[in-house]
């Protein structure tokens, strides 16, 4: 399996981004203002996270300077 299609938990993803996994689940639900929603795909109650989706969605969402 090629890194950019590696399957991602929210755990794996909180770590990442040095977040709570509930910020995670904010996040992939569109409740963090200024962001956003970060796409998952839903497999029953457990959400994953492709890293090529991650990684698009960070810079997506990069800013520089002062707003």
């Amino acid at each position: 399996m090629s890194n950019c299609d590696e399957n991602l938990t929210v755990k794996e993803v909180a770590d990442e981004l040095q977040c709570s996994k509930a910020h995670v689940h904010n996040l992939i639900n569109g409740k963090v203002k200024g962001v956003s929603p970060l796409p998952a795909i839903r497999m029953g109650r457990r959400k994953i996270v492709r890293r090529s989706t991650l990684e698009k969605w960070k810079r997506d969402n990069e800013w520089g300077g002062v707003r």
